[in-house]
C-alpha cells in the first residue's frame, strides 16, 4: 500500500525530475523519487 508523503527538495534538482518525467522516462515525480530512493536503499545494503 503506498502512503502519502511530503518532503522538501532544491528547485534545480525539481527541473531536472521534471525533465526526466516529461522526456518519458518516468510517469510522474513520485516514480521518479520511489525509483531513486529504491536504488539508494539496494546500494546501501550491498
Amino acid at each position: 500500500m503506498k502512503q502519502k508523503m511530503s518532503i522538501t527538495i532544491e528547485k534545480s534538482i525539481i527541473n531536472k525530475i521534471e525533465d526526466k518525467v516529461d522526456s518519458g522516462i518516468f510517469r510522474n515525480k513520485s516514480h521518479f523519487i520511489e525509483y531513486a530512493v529504491n536504488q539508494l536503499l539496494r546500494s546501501q545494503n550491498e
